[in-house]
This record gives C-alpha cells, sequence and structure tokens, in this order.
C-alpha cells in the first residue's frame, strides 16, 4: 500500500513538471454554415489541420494547439463581432474566418483595435485605403488572378469570347481581361448569371444561338457543378466548345458524366498534388471524409478543396510563426477596454516573415500588406479521353482526370510543362478513336456518286467516289468511325446579301455535321466561319466548252500560206521591178545591140528589153523557171540578182508554210480565252449557283471578271445552273460555256470527246476538308492528308477515278492525205491557162492568116484546112511556104480588094 502511495505521488509529480513544461496556444476559427450542412467545410479542415499538428510531435515539440470554434449564421456581422470578442477574452493567438465580406470587416476592425494576426482564407474585395496591418490572406491576390486570366485567354489565341459572372465580384476579377479588346483585338461579351437562381438554361439558349464557342465561367464550384448539369442538357459539352472557369475548384467536380463528350474545359489548380506529401495528405483528409457525413453534391467524394487546403496551411503557418516565437505568452483581451496584445506586431512579424511549403505550394506573404503574391497556379485542362472509372485515391485519382499543361507564376507568368511538348508528339488518333463523325458532302463525279448495285444499299455502302475512299483512308490512320449525309439543300456553301450562309458551309457553322468531305474550295469568305484542312487537291477555273469543229479546206486553200496583204505586195513588187528593169535597159548603152553582127556599118541596133519583155522576166524568176533574156549590164544584172534572191524569200516561205497548212487540220475556236468571253454576248456563260466559283467572279475586282460577273448576274435564270450535270447539258446542247473547276473539266472531257478545255486557268486554289471553327480535328485531318500526300495515295486515288476511255490525241494525229479537197484550186487555174491558151492560139492563128492575107489576094479555106493539117502533122519539123490557090472567090475566106492587090503587084515589079 505504501509502495503504491509513492507510485502515485511519482506521476503526479511528473505530470505536473510535464505541464509545465508544455504550452499550450489556442486558435479561434468562426465559421458560417449553410441551412444544407451541418459542419463547413472550413470547420472540417481547421480541425483536421489542429490534429496533424498535434501528432507531429518534430513541428511543435513543446507546444500543444488548441481551438475554440464559433458557428454564426451567414452575412451576421453582429454576431461576428460578439463572437470575436469571446474568443479574444479566451486568450488566442490568432483569428480564422468567417469567410463573407460583411462578417469579416467586423471582425478584422476588432482584429486591429486589439492587435491579435486576423487570418483569412477567402477572397477578399480589395480596400481603396488599406489599414487593414494585422490581416493575413492566404487567397492569391486579385490583380494577379486577373492577369493570369488574360495570359491564358492569349495562350489559347481566342480573338471572340463571352464573360458569364456569378456576382459582382467577378468584374474585379475580370477587370485586366476587360480591359484587353484595345490592346490585344479581343472582342468580349459580357452577362451575368441571374442572381439567385441556378437555372441558367435561359441564357445559355442564348449564347448556344449567337455561336459562342468560348466561355469564361467566374463563379463558385458549386454554381460550376449546375452549369455543367445544363451545358449537358443544352448540347453544349462538344468538342466545338472551350469552357474556362476560373473556380480554383474545378479539378475537385465529379465529371464522370461528361467523360466522352470531347469537351474542352480549362481551370486553375492551386493545390501541387504532384508532391508526394500534399498527396499524402489529400488521402488522409478522403479517409476521414468518407467515415464522415456525405459531402455536398457536384464534388468527387472525399477531395479535398483549395479552401479546405488554404485553412490547412493557415493554421500551420500559425504553427511555423510559433515554433520561432519565444517567451511568448497569450493573454485575455476585452474588447471595451482597447488594450491590445502586447506580443502581436511581434507575432504578426514572424508570420510575414516564414516561408514554407504548403498544400497550396510555395507561401511567401507580403510584408506591407500580408497577401500572398509569390504563387503557382496549374493551368489543368480535361484530358480528351474522359476520365477512368475507378476507385483512385488522393492526388492519383485527380492526376488521372486531368492534365497539366502549363505552370502560371505570379512573376514569371506562363510557362508550359514538358508534358505538353511531348503530348504534341503523340499519336494522332488518341483523340479520335472511337468517336463516329457525322460528314457532309453533295453529289459530285467523280467525288461522290451513288453506287450501281443490284441489292439495295444502305448507309455508308451508298456511295462511291474519290471522296469516299479519301474519307475510308482518313478513318483507316485517325481511327474514328463515320456515317456520310448528302447536304439537305444540295449546295457548296455561298453566302447572300443579308450574310446567311447554306449549304455544306451551314451544316458546319450549326455543327450538324462535324467533317465536310467533297470538292469544297478553300475561300477567304469560308475560312471566316468554318475552318479547312490543308489542301488534298490544287486546281484552277477554267472555262468548259464544246471542241471546235476542224475548218473545211475552200478550193483556193492553197492561196492561205500567205495572207492577202502579201500576195498583194508581191504583186507590186514584181510590177515595179519589171517597170524599173525596163528603163535603166533602156538607159544604159550597154544593153543595146546590132541585130546584124555581120554587117557592122549597119547604123540599127536594138534592144530585148521591152516592157513586156521585162514583166515576162520577173514573172519568170518568180516562178523560179528563168528565161531566154539575160540582162548585159552591170546595172541590170544588180536589179537581177536582188530580185531573184527576193523571189527566193517568198518561194521558200511560201512552200513551207504550205505543207503546214495542208497536212495540220485547223480547229475553227469561237472563243480562247475569259477575255473572248467577255468582249462577246452571244456566246452564253455561267457558273453554279452559290458554289465557290461564283463567289470569286462576284467578288473580284478584276475588270475583265467584273464585267463577266455583270453578265452572269444580268441573266441568273438562264446563266447560273444548279449543278455541274445541267451546266455539261447544256453546253453539249446549246451555244453555252461553263466555268467550272479544272479538275471537274478534266474529268467530264475524258468520258465525253466533244468537250474540251478552252484556255488556262483563271486561279489558282485548292479543296479541303471542312470543320466547324475551333474543331480538333482539323490539324489531326491535316496531319492525315500530309501523310497520305507523301505516300503517293492521293495521286492513286486520283488516277483511279479520274481515268476514262481516253479521246485520240489531236497533238500527236499524222498528217492527212492531199485530196481535191485541198489542192483542186491549182487544177483549175490550169484548166483556165490552158483554155485562155488555147483561144490565144486560134487568135495568133488568125491574126497571122490575117497578115498572109496582105500578100496574097485570096486565101480559100481548102488553103487554111491544108495548112492546119500540116501544122498538127508530129512528124514533120520543117515544111515549105504554102503556095496560093486558083479557085473562084466564093471559096476565099480572106479577100484583099482590087486596088489594094494591084499596088502591091506593081510594088513587086518594080522591085525586079
Amino acid at each position: 500500500m505504501e509502495e503504491s502511495r509513492r507510485l502515485f505521488l511519482c506521476l503526479l509529480c511528473a505530470a505536473q513538471l510535464y505541464l509545465s513544461s508544455t504550452q499550450v496556444l489556442r486558435i479561434g476559427g468562426i465559421f458560417e454554415t449553410r441551412e444544407s450542412e451541418l459542419v463547413s467545410m472550413d470547420e472540417l479542415a481547421f480541425k483536421f489541420a489542429v490534429n496533424n499538428i498535434n501528432r507531429n510531435k518534430t513541428l511543435m515539440p513543446n507546444t500543444t494547439l488548441t481551438y475554440d470554434i464559433q458557428r454564426i449564421n451567414l452575412f451576421d456581422g453582429f454576431e461576428a463581432s460578439r463572437r470575436v470578442c469571446d474568443q479574444l477574452a479566451l486568450g488566442v493567438v490568432a483569428v480564422f474566418g468567417p469567410s463573407h465580406s460583411s462578417s469579416v470587416s467586423a471582425v478584422q476592425s476588432i482584429c486591429n483595435a486589439l492587435e491579435v494576426p486576423h487570418i483569412q482564407t477567402r477572397w477578399k474585395h480589395p480596400s481603396v485605403d488599406n489599414k487593414d496591418t494585422f490581416f493575413i490572406n492566404l487567397y492569391p491576390e486579385y490583380t494577379a488572378i486577373a492577369r493570369a486570366i488574360l495570359d491564358v485567354v492569349t495562350f489559347f489565341k481566342w480573338r471572340k469570347l463571352t464573360v458569364v459572372y456569378e456576382d459582382s465580384t467577378g468584374l474585379m476579377r475580370m477587370q485586366e481581361l476587360i480591359k484587353a479588346p484595345a490592346k490585344f483585338n479581343l472582342k468580349i461579351k459580357i452577362r451575368q448569371l441571374t442572381p439567385g437562381n441556378q437555372d441558367a438554361r435561359p441564357l445559355l439558349k442564348e449564347l448556344k444561338k449567337d455561336k459562342e464557342f468560348f466561355i469564361i465561367f467566374d463563379c463558385s464550384y458549386r454554381m460550376a457543378a449546375e452549369l455543367l448539369k445544363q451545358l449537358s442538357s443544352m448540347g453544349m459539352m462538344t468538342e466545338y466548345y472551350h469552357f474556362f472557369f476560373t473556380t480554383l475548384d474545378l479539378f475537385a467536380l465529379d465529371l464522370e458524366p461528361y467523360r466522352y463528350s470531347g469537351v474542352n474545359m480549362t481551370g486553375f489548380r492551386l493545390l501541387n498534388i504532384d508532391d508526394p506529401w500534399v498527396a499524402s495528405t489529400m488521402d488522409k483528409w478522403a479517409m476521414e471524409r468518407l467515415q464522415g457525413p456525405k459531402q455536398e453534391s457536384g464534388l468527387l467524394d472525399g477531395v479535398m478543396t483549395t479552401d479546405a487546403a488554404l485553412m490547412y496551411d493557415a493554421v500551420f503557418m500559425v504553427a511555423v510563426a510559433s515554433q520561432r516565437a519565444t517567451q511568448m505568452t497569450v493573454s485575455s483581451l476585452q474588447c471595451h477596454r482597447h488594450k491590445p496584445w502586447r506580443f502581436g506586431p511581434r507575432f504578426m512579424n514572424l508570420f510575414k516573415e516564414a516561408q514554407w511549403e504548403g498544400l497550396t505550394g510555395h507561401i511567401v506573404l507580403n510584408k506591407t500588406d500580408g497577401l500572398r503574391r509569390d504563387f503557382d497556379l496549374d493551368i489543368i485542362s480535361l484530358k480528351e479521353d474522359g476520365t477512368a472509372r475507378g476507385v483512385v485515391e488522393g492526388g492519383s485519382r485527380l492526376t488521372k482526370r486531368w492534365i497539366k499543361i502549363a505552370v502560371w507564376n505570379s512573376y514569371r507568368g506562363m510557362n508550359l510543362t514538358e508534358k505538353t511538348s511531348r503530348d504534341k508528339n503523340n499519336n494522332v488518333t488518341d483523340s479520335l478513336a472511337n468517336r463516329t463523325l457525322i460528314v457532309t458532302t453533295i453529289l459530285e463525279n467523280p467525288y461522290v456518286m451513288y453506287k450501281k448495285s443490284d441489292k439495295e444499299l444502305v448507309g455508308n455502302d451508298r456511295f462511291e467516289g474519290y471522296c469516299l475512299d479519301l474519307l475510308k483512308e482518313l478513318s483507316n490512320i485517325l481511327g474514328f468511325t463515320y456515317e456520310v449525309r448528302l447536304v439537305a439543300d444540295g449546295k457548296y456553301g455561298a453566302q447572300n446579301d443579308k450574310g446567311e450562309w447554306n449549304g455544306m458551309v451551314r451544316e458546319l457553322i450549326d455543327h450538324v455535321a462535324d467533317l465536310a468531305v467533297a470538292p469544297l474550295t478553300i475561300t477567304y469568305v469560308r475560312e471566316k466561319v468554318i475552318d479547312f484542312s490543308k489542301p488534298f487537291m490544287t486546281l484552277g477555273i477554267s472555262i468548259l466548252y464544246r471542241k471546235p469543229n476542224g475548218t473545211n479546206p475552200g478550193v483556193f486553200s492553197f492561196l492561205n500560206p500567205l495572207s492577202p496583204d502579201i500576195w498583194l505586195y508581191v504583186l507590186l513588187a514584181c510590177t515595179g521591178v519589171s517597170c524599173v528593169l525596163f528603163v535603166i535597159a533602156r538607159f544604159t548603152p550597154y544593153e543595146w545591140y546590132n541585130p546584124h553582127p555581120c554587117n557592122p556599118s549597119s547604123t540599127l541596133i536594138q534592144n530585148n528589153f521591152t516592157l513586156l519583155n521585162s514583166f515576162w522576166f520577173g514573172v519568170g524568176a518568180l516562178m523560179r523557171q528563168g528565161s531566154e533574156l539575160m540582162p548585159k549590164a552591170l546595172s541590170t544584172r544588180i536589179v537581177g540578182g536582188i530580185w531573184w534572191f527576193f523571189t527566193l524569200i517568198i518561194i521558200s516561205s511560201y512552200t513551207a508554210n504550205l505543207a503546214a497548212f495542208l497536212t495540220v487540220e485547223r480547229m475553227d475556236a469561237p472563243i480562247d480565252s475569259a477575255d473572248d468571253l467577255a468582249k462577246q454576248t452571244r456566246i452564253e456563260y455561267g457558273a453554279v449557283r452559290d458554289g465557290s466559283t461564283m463567289t470569286f467572279f462576284k467578288k473580284s475586282k478584276i475588270s475583265t471578271y467584273e464585267k463577266m460577273w455583270a453578265f452572269m448576274s444580268s441573266r441568273k435564270n438562264t446563266a447560273l445552273v444548279k449543278n455541274n450535270q445541267e451546266g455539261i447539258t447544256r453546253v453539249l446542247t446549246t451555244d453555252y460555256a461553263m466555268l467550272m473547276e479544272s479538275t471537274s473539266i478534266e474529268y467530264i472531257s475524258q468520258r465525253n470527246c466533244n468537250l474540251t478545255q478552252i484556255g488556262g486557268l483563271i486561279d489558282s486554289k485548292g479543296y479541303g476538308v471542312g470543320t466547324p471553327i475551333g474543331s480538333p480535328y482539323r490539324d489531326k485531318v491535316t496531319i492525315a492528308i500530309l501523310q497520305l500526300q507523301e505516300e503517293g495515295k492521293l495521286h492513286m486515288m486520283k488516277e483511279k477515278w479520274w481515268r476514262g476511255n481516253g479521246c485520240p490525241e489531236e497533238d500527236n494525229k499524222e498528217a492527212n492525205a492531199l485530196g481535191v479537197e485541198n489542192i483542186g484550186g491549182i487544177f483549175i487555174v490550169l484548166a483556165a491557162g490552158l483554155v485562155l491558151s488555147v483561144f490565144v492560139a486560134i487568135g495568133e492563128f488568125i491574126y497571122k492568116a490575117r497578115r498572109n492575107a496582105d500578100i496574097e489576094e485570096c486565101v480559100s479555106f481548102s488553103a487554111v484546112m491544108e495548112e492546119l493539117g500540116v501544122s498538127l502533122q508530129c512528124y514533120k519539123g520543117i515544111r515549105r511556104r504554102s503556095r496560093p490557090h486558083s479557085g473562084s472567090r466564093s471559096a476565099c475566106i480572106f479577100c484583099k480588094p482590087k486596088h489594094t492587090a494591084k499596088r502591091e503587084g506593081e510594088r513587086r515589079d518594080s522591085s525586079n
């Protein structure tokens, strides 16, 4: 018994000694509770932090941390003042909470008066003249958050966005972004959620109607959870929308229902969950929460929110500062006495000098105002393949749901992570695997055609063509499935006078389709409302027209090698040279000669170059035959030599060109280019209505094309056609020229030899795969198209669908044999010359016979016939001079008067 008493006294002494050496620090917490919750999240985090600190004997070995908790109603500033006075009377080293501004101001004024640190973990409206020297706030400073939002918008290169805020404090956080449009060329719309009403569907409906795809939501995580549900019900959780939430608790929301929606969702995260210590602490928190009361809806089970983590770090801040404090005593303070705590300023300085790593990263306070400035924000984005199911603890679960794309520092700004750079090089099939895309297209040979089959075909099997092969190749590379649908109005897409679009472009704008795989031309106006991939085919606008008929050779086609002007000039040259030669030959003494060389004393001289002989000399040289006349004088020989050289060139040129004219069939085309079309109105021309070709002429500022558009617009009902097939029919049946893409002309002309391309390309453009603006598929489709191009598959597909029966090559055809239709005219000239020679010979004969009548008194008909018979004898080269025949005068053909005959007889007698 005596030994038991001694042992009890020893233990009592030891306990008294331990209590006398251990210091107890009390902190006060004022927390606001909602009607839907028994205990606030801040209070739970407050108790969780105190318990962990007390378990950690290395942090505060000789100090025990205790607390006093007071609960008040929301927005009750008077109750908050009364409760803080009660806590100060008990003796506390710091006061935590409350969270709402009306209560915060009341508590803060008392703490400033009694010089007790007041620690806040929620965003507080900044005051113009901040005199709260005993105020500490671990929540990131509002101007830094505003700069972070602006940097994110700049990083994503947004040019048009909508800001939706919950209350007036959101405008404070957005002030840097609101000032940005003048500097960054931003178009910003600002909308507010209805206060006190969580149904935001009317506002979301307006945003969807206005096609606002980039939206920033500034709201609490509770409102964010409701917005996500309503966005899903409105059909806005798609890959075309990008939502940015400014709440720091976006990572803690339950996003399981949206795992496969493909929506782009980005936000901030303050917790450094990559740190093992942080992940371990969050796991402990999760285990306690799962064993406690059910957490509010919208959050993941057991996840620690940012507010809870900030409260945890705030309590740890007290422990760190207390460890450095020596000989600090806590005294009871009375609100009505206004006697401050004498250790308050010293304890406050310890807070501002301390630096440590908390759950929310590196913590450093500004010594002037007690605000947190140097901090990091993780820019997180929802993974494209959604989140994986399964029970994963704490940080591991959050890591699987989100990907950190960048880190934003309040001093250094945005810094991309290495993981983001690696993700850009990932397989392009990651985000498209197991996706079913809606593809809009249009019937156009050979791009998309109905497949001919004896069986009834359904779905994608109904179609075939170049675009279907391209779509199949893209599907194989990217791993998606697709559903092909024909555009409802059968148009490519053009803008009317009201600025409204139609066709496939309209379906992409309205997100009715995900892709447009068709001969859709990449144009400037379309690029402003939809996105295009890199072109899979390049082409240009040209003219489709009937093949011109070959010219029928005329009877005198041998004259075609030389123009009429040249023929006239040759005739004038021949006449002029003959006259010059005649004058010079008459003038020079060396062209006169004695006709009787045996009689040198003769005074008679003779000149062969009469005017007729001079012309005959020129014609003989021109015909390359020459004549019996030869010039003797030097001057006349110069004239002859120059004329021979001239005739050499003329005849050689004529001969060479004649061969080309007679062996190559000439095509008589009424038009050769777009300029020829613009200059005439006989041939009607046009394009497909509401197509890119029509838009090109409509928007062109070139005078020729403006004139052509004026012609087409004045005859819209006839010049513009519904589709290419209608235009081809008109080209074949009427005098009509079709303006269309060169690739389509190439395909058509391979299958209809009566059609051809006229002229070259008017412009240069390309066909691309269309996607809605901002679509995540555009870059992936582009990479796949470049891969197909490098592998040569695009060329192989084009050869497959463009190859036709073929038409005879016009450039390589053999020369036609010369027929009567080619050179018949020269035979007519020859025949005419023969007929003319016959008449001339008859005339010469009659003339000669008349001369003989001057000698003989009578020439009878029988004598004439005898003379003609002798002349026609082919075997006699010499004949005697004919004698006069006697007979009656009635038989004479040519008779001479008697007195004339008598004189002739007298003249003969006298001469004898």
